[in-house]
């Protein structure tokens, strides 16, 4: 699934993302630390994981999203 990325604090490395249809989803320090990224700039496009209605995992939309984030 891709979302645009609406804020990110660096320091807590959270924030939230718009997914397409406009909904505001937020993401905390595990999804991003899930991913490769070190950090994320408003506006950017993004591929993100969720399970049980959260997002786990977040990277660049051109990068691959895992099947299973955690399990590599």
């Amino acid at each position: 699934m891709q979302a645009t990325v609406k804020s990110f604090d660096p320091e807590t490395r959270s924030g939230s993302v718009f997914l397409d249809d406009g909904t505001e989803l937020p993401f905390g320090r595990e999804a991003f630390d899930a991913g490769p990224l070190r950090l994320l700039r408003p506006g950017q496009r993004v591929g993100i994981v969720m399970a049980e209605g959260r997002i786990t995992y977040i990277t660049l939309s051109t990068f691959p999203v895992p099947e299973s984030p955690g399990s590599g």
